[in-house]
């Protein structure tokens, strides 16, 4: 369980990275190489996943990470772009991770 937890961290860092760097270039003017960065770590998102036990399908694999982005992208605005989320904010990631963790984890 502790490397499926850490596949889905990794996955969501990488997604909340490679889309801030795009942000960063597309809606900042940044250099056009953070948008390849950015690029390039969305396609190691796209492989994070895939990595999940075989227990997991697509869509339970893809719906429990949707939980964890929710939290995940929170605490990215907060430590990178100073944003701190509000308390409606805080309740609804901590009812998307417990639900994340229902589809991902509860016995079957």
């Amino acid at each position: 369980m502790l490397r499926s937890v850490a596949l889905f961290v990794l996955a969501g860092l990488a997604e909340i990275g490679g889309g801030y760097l795009m942000w960063l270039w597309l809606r900042e003017g940044r250099s056009v190489w953070l948008g390849l960065l950015g690029a390039s770590i969305l396609v190691l998102y796209g492989v994070l996943p895939t990595l999940q036990p075989e227990a997991f399908n697509f869509a339970r694999t893809y719906a429990a990470y949707g939980g964890l982005f929710i939290g995940l992208s929170l605490l990215w605005g907060k430590v990178v772009d100073g944003h701190a989320p509000d308390t409606p904010s805080l309740v609804g990631a901590a009812l998307a991770l417990v639900g994340a963790a229902v589809i991902a984890y509860w016995p079957r």
